[in-house]
């Protein structure tokens, strides 16, 4: 039997350079080594020859199917508890550790300071915290929940623009300098509170592909930055870099490069100021699928033609959903079903197809929920089916949706009584799901648990087993 590898507390301190090259891989999209929505690893000698002896042990798939089974196998439905057979996540530490990778691959110069509002998983930032990443926090709890690991406050970045004014004097009693701005109201509001801050000016982008627009709230337009440096000199504050954000889930390469070349401006405007900038926040939109490698290079060669290295310019982005978005496979339980046109499968209770089958199934998650990403990220999660009729399938053909006309047809509805309540209007599968059946969904690390909430008297505390699929990371987090 493979087991699962379980996390411990156990870290040591890891330089941010350290590891990074060990091992080089590559994330295609025409076959099946690190193909977009799985999670095989692909590595390569010192002369980019695949390597098929240099990763040991289990892979994802199967730690993270293993942990599963385990769970939902062990479940009595009929004599649980309440909350046993809650929601549940597994998430593997290795797949946050080989993103870590790809994006110090991709963008060596840049240093990530990972956005904690996206997943604020203790683990993860732990191990994000081992590898030297800084943190992107937006308000005082994030702050304390990184402080309170150890985590230096020259790591931390309170990228917040408009900040509450007890939260200005938290940072400034405990040391975290870095913070943001875009308006004047909020510098005379710095300039009272925390005179010594750090300044990044964030300034207006071009979101309009992006999944979440942050310009109709955020940014100084290119019209404003002068007067703004102005004012900032005058009330003697220090701006020591330009901050922007093309929204989260960016689709348009270009999008970084027009915001590169904006901040440029700005940095030759504070010039004029005796503003002596140091560094540029490059912000965040970056997606974990196979248009990062697009993104990575459009920027980087953005920052080689404005911000060369000779520049001696610092540069950081603040990635969140590129770190966690595929790390977190989510299980629900079938709770109640609906039947709408009745099938010879539902009257005989077997596990035959039929054409006119068709069902309401209700699990014990929702929008809600872990699903909340369904409304405000634009997110369109995939049910599979992880148990059904006494056999767990997770990873294997009979849990993917299927296309043929014969399939089962069903609609996915959450636990609540509100009506909207619904993750698939759609999907057909070959087998007939009924209650105490269980279904998954992979990619569920960006703006899911994070974001759930106790609507309808429903829990928002779902257990995550951790699992590590990287020998890398098993070595940083001293695990065995």
């Amino acid at each position: 039997m493979v087991m699962p590898t379980a996390l411990t507390d156990r870290f040591t301190t890891l330089d941010y350079t350290d590891y990074a090259n060990n091992q080089v891989f590559l994330k295609r999209s025409t076959h099946g080594f690190f193909e977009h929505h799985k999670h095989n690893e692909q590595y390569y000698d010192d002369h980019g020859h695949h390597d098929d002896h240099a990763v040991g042990g289990p892979s994802a798939k199967q730690l993270i199917g293993e942990a599963l089974r385990q769970r939902v196998e062990n479940i009595d439905h009929e004599n649980c508890d309440p909350g046993e057979e809650d929601t549940f996540f597994v998430a593997d530490l290795g797949e946050v550790y080989r993103q870590h990778l790809r994006w110090k691959l991709n963008l060596p110069r840049v240093k990530p300071f990972y956005a904690v509002k996206c997943n604020p998983d203790q683990k993860v930032l732990q191990l994000l915290s081992a590898l030297g990443t800084g943190f992107d926090c937006a308000s005082k709890a994030e702050i304390e929940q990184v402080l309170q690991m150890g985590v230096d406050p020259s790591r931390i970045i309170y990228a917040q623009p408009c900040k509450t004014n007890s939260y200005v004097r938290y940072v400034a009693s405990h040391g975290v300098r870095q913070m943001t701005f875009d308006n004047a109201d909020e510098l005379r509001k710095i300039a009272r509170l925390f005179p010594t801050a750090e300044l990044y000016l964030r300034i207006l982008t071009d979101d309009s592909s992006s999944l979440c627009r942050l310009s109709l709230k955020f940014g100084a337009s290119l019209d404003s930055t002068d007067e703004l440096l102005a004012l900032a000199s005058e009330l003697g504050l220090n701006v020591v870099g330009v901050s922007f954000h093309v929204g989260s889930g960016a689709s348009d390469p270009l999008a970084f490069l027009k915001a590169v070349r904006d901040a440029h401006v700005v940095f030759q405007q504070a010039a004029a100021y005796g503003f002596n900038l140091k560094t540029l926040d490059v912000g965040g939109g970056f997606c974990s699928d196979n248009t990062f490698e697009e993104m990575a290079h459009v920027l980087r060669s953005a920052l080689d033609d404005y911000f060369p290295a000779h520049s001696g310019i610092n540069l950081i982005a603040e990635p969140g959903r590129f770190y966690v978005s595929d790390a977190f496979t989510i299980a629900c339980n079938v709770i109640a079903r609906r039947t709408i046109q009745d099938s010879s499968a539902n009257r005989h209770g077997n596990m035959g197809v039929n054409d006119d089958a068709s069902y309401m199934v209700y699990v014990n998650d929702g929008l809600y929920g872990n699903f909340s990403s369904i409304m405000f990220d634009h997110q369109h999660p995939e049910a599979k089916v992880l148990r059904a009729g006494g056999q767990t399938m997770y990873d294997t053909a009979a849990a993917d949706a299927t296309t043929a006309p014969n399939g089962v047809e069903y609609s996915i509805w959450g636990p609540t009584c509100d009506g909207i309540d619904r993750i698939m209007e759609s999907t057909r599968f070959n087998v007939v799901l009924d209650v105490g059946d269980w279904i998954y969904f992979e990619e569920m690390g960006a703006y899911t648990k994070c974001s759930a909430t106790t609507f309808n008297g429903f829990s928002n505390e779902h257990d995550v087993i951790y699992v590590c699929s990287e020998p890398g990371a098993k070595a940083l987090l001293d695990m065995h």
